[in-house]
């Protein structure tokens, strides 16, 4: 069975789209790990203190998160089954 070029067309737009979104989930992850790492090193005069480490650890592991696994969970949910 052969695939028509506008199937072949749609599934390739579809691969482009989850490639973008694939890439912003990992460079929003890194900016939040960055962000995280700012308010440790008590940058920002919206928290000082022990209060900084541990937002700025909470913050950093969740950028670590989004630019690690989350990725990792959309690719294997949108893999397309062997045939």
């Amino acid at each position: 069975m052969s695939e028509t070029d506008e199937q072949r067309a749609a599934r390739e737009a579809a691969a482009k789209q989850r490639f973008v979104i694939l890439n912003l989930f990992r460079l929003s992850g890194i900016i939040i790990l960055s962000f995280g790492f700012l308010i440790m090193m008590q940058r920002f005069g919206f928290v000082q203190g022990q209060k900084a480490k541990i937002m700025g650890a909470i913050i950093a592991t969740v950028g670590l998160i989004q630019a690690m696994f989350v990725p990792r969970y959309l690719g294997r949910a949108w893999r397309t089954p062997p045939e």
